[in-house]
Formats: structure tokens, C-alpha cells, sequence
């Protein structure tokens, strides 16, 4: 795999019922993440927000992956979702996100997460909402 595009679909504390009603509607597996499983011992991570999902991801029979997560408290939600791009090809993706940088807001830098892949999160110059998953070694 090089990248992939895909939908990704923010809410306000509904991801993991949401995600349950698209499986019951296209079929497949969700797998889902909270806050606090992602990083336990993080004490910055609100009580309020400790068991909302921090990602899911619906992976269906038909081919296709629907993306979500709930926002943090702290931050204000993507209006209507945004875009994933997401793989392993590490220059490519570097590369999509300095163009995609041109005039953007970056909401988090492209960087090293807990869960040991890069990722960053930007609004670019026409408002639309790009979150960008680099695969680290596996």
C-alpha cells in the first residue's frame, strides 16, 4: 500500500454508536481506540473525554473504510468530517503534506504519536480538514 484516501467523520461523543449503526448498514468490522487506551498514563487527557474514541474505523466486505472519532473537549469539531490520507510510503505522504501546508492552519504538526505512526492535522487554504497517517514499522 502507498496511500489511501478516506472519509473521516468527527462527533461529539456519538463515534462509537455511530460507527455501530454504519456496520449494522454496510457489513464488515469496526475496530476502535479511546483516549485512554491509546495513552494511559497521559494525565492531560480530560476524565470527561478518557473513554471517547480516538479512533475507529470501519472496515467493510464491499472494500471501502469509513473513518471517525469523537473530538476532545478541548478542541472544536472538523465541520463535516475531513479527509484521511493514510499509508506507508513515507516520502509520498511527507511530500502530499508540505504541498497540503501552502497557506494552511496546522492544526498539529506531522509527528511521532503513541501508537508509533507519524501523524498531523491540517485545515488548508479552502477549508477543508486533512488528517495525515504515516505507518511507522510494524
Amino acid at each position: 500500500m502507498s496511500a489511501v484516501l478516506n472519509p473521516y467523520l468527527n462527533f461529539t461523543g456519538q463515534a462509537r454508536e455511530a460507527m455501530d449503526f454504519y456496520k449494522s448498514v454496510f457489513g464488515g468490522e469496526v475496530s476502535a481506540m479511546t483516549f485512554e487506551q491509546v495513552n494511559p498514563n497521559d494525565e492531560k487527557i480530560d476524565p470527561v473525554d478518557a473513554n471517547k474514541i480516538m479512533h475507529s474505523q470501519l472496515e467493510t466486505p464491499a472494500g471501502f473504510t469509513l473513518m471517525a472519532s469523537d473530538v476532545p473537549q478541548a478542541m472544536q469539531p472538523m465541520p463535516n468530517g475531513g479527509i484521511s490520507l493514510s499509508g506507508d510510503s513515507a516520502d509520498d505522504l511527507r511530500g502530499y503534506w508540505e504541498k497540503l501546508t501552502d497557506h494552511a492552519q496546522v492544526l498539529m504538526p506531522l509527528s511521532k504519536q503513541a501508537w508509533g505512526d507519524e501523524f498531523g492535522m491540517l485545515i488548508d487554504k479552502f477549508g477543508v480538514n486533512w488528517l495525515m497517517n504515516i505507518s511507522g514499522p510494524r
